[in-house]
């Protein structure tokens, strides 16, 4: 633990702890912020992610008190990447070639990310709006954050991020750019509303065009011989090596090549969640091809990390079977919605997702290059995408 400030600034009264393993929080303490149980802010989620991940990224965790009574928590991890573990093309929002070469060229680059590199969504920051308003929460945040980039001696971070919100906390979460973080959009969120009256997959197959209906008959046609299976982790433990080959192959694909998960990791959660992590195996002639992951959040499915071989992928459409898959589970859950992450607009689009867009805030701890990085930060645009409605009437 690095200690506990009090009276932090003029105007709040929150007072903070951070902690340097989950081993550290006060469960009891934690869990009172965390009433609602929340996966990706659960210790004994963040316990596996640490203890699989701890080699390269430093994680660290904040709570807040207002009179020594918890009203907020942060999830911070550290990471250190090389611009060459940048893949441009695959990046999550048009950067300019101003930005790649002034911040990013042959740098080693530290950020301090408040959020979870590995999901998308409000999974770094959580307060009690009982007990403390937006303004100073995010505030309290701000100095916390800037508190933990200090203490870094040997090799503090360059940047702090906060990634990602939602369109329904922008009102809250703009208060940090008072303390000079820089907003900017990254690529959307797709996500499907899943309507009520669908109670079967045939409910949502009916509820589609004729063009769009014909599409998912023939992605199950041609991956007729796909057989999934729902795994445990000890179906999990035993494929670990193949695993680990198809989640490479995808993440060679993607934007950052850092705090690479593994088939451990994997195993950890379905062993520690249960039921609400689920992993689905695909075989093809008793060979695994792929595999999906994903997490039940009550009123969402998560769709969360995937592998492929991308040798079997476009013959027996093994990734749009994947969505496909993803689509009946939420409706079998009876969820609200599926939350399918960003990339792949176009197919995911067909699927009846929609975009939804998500903001990230920024800030140089260098004051000086701060100040240069606003007018960067203001060519970061989202990457552009079409998209496609399959239904017959438009979902709300």
């Amino acid at each position: 633990m690095l200690g506990k400030i009090k009276n932090i600034c003029k105007t709040t009264s929150l007072t903070y702890d951070i902690h340097n393993h989950t081993t550290d929080v006060p469960t009891g303490k934690w869990n009172l912020v965390n009433s609602k149980n929340t996966i990706f802010f659960s210790l004994i989620y963040l316990k596996t992610l640490e203890e699989t991940l701890a080699e390269t990224i430093k994680f660290k965790y904040i709570l807040f008190y207002q009179n020594k009574v918890p009203v907020a928590l942060a999830v911070t991890q550290l990471i250190k990447f090389n611009s060459a573990q940048l893949n441009f093309n695959e990046f999550p929002c048009n950067i300019s070639d101003t930005i790649k070469n002034t911040l990013f060229k042959n740098l080693d680059v530290g950020v301090l990310i408040c959020g979870n590199l590995f999901s998308c969504g409000e999974h770094g920051f959580m307060y009690n709006p009982s007990y403390v308003k937006a303004n100073e929460a995010f505030e309290s945040l701000s100095i916390a954050l800037r508190d933990i980039r200090k203490s870094e001696n040997s090799d503090k971070p360059s940047f702090i991020l906060l990634k990602e919100f939602w369109p329904k906390s922008f009102n809250s979460s703009d208060y940090i750019k008072e303390h000079d973080f820089r907003e900017f959009n990254i690529d959307v969120n797709m996500v499907l509303p899943i309507d009520q009256n669908w109670k079967t997959f045939e409910n949502y197959l009916a509820s589609m065009r004729t063009k769009f209906r014909t599409r998912v008959k023939k992605v199950f046609k041609n991956s007729e011989e796909i057989v999934v299976q729902d795994f445990s982790f000890e179906d999990i433990d035993n494929y670990s090596q193949d695993i680990d080959k198809l989640y490479l192959s995808v993440i060679e694909k993607a934007d950052f090549k850092i705090g690479k998960l593994k088939a451990t990791t994997f195993k950890n959660l379905k062993q520690n969640l249960g039921n609400s992590f689920i992993f689905k195996g695909y075989f093809l002639n008793h060979k695994l091809v792929g595999f999906t992951t994903s997490f039940i959040l009550g009123d969402a499915i998560e769709a969360n990390h995937i592998g492929i071989d991308y040798t079997y992928n476009k013959k027996y459409d093994i990734y749009q079977r994947m969505l496909y898959d993803y689509v009946d589970l939420a409706i079998k859950e009876n969820t609200n919605e599926l939350r399918l992450g960003r990339t792949a607009e176009i197919i995911k689009s067909c699927v009846g997702a929609k975009p939804v867009e998500m903001k990230l805030y920024v800030r140089h701890g260098n004051s000086i290059s701060n100040t240069i990085l606003k007018p960067l930060v203001e060519l970061i645009s989202p990457s552009e995408y079409e998209i496609r409605n399959p239904f017959k009437l438009q979902i709300d």
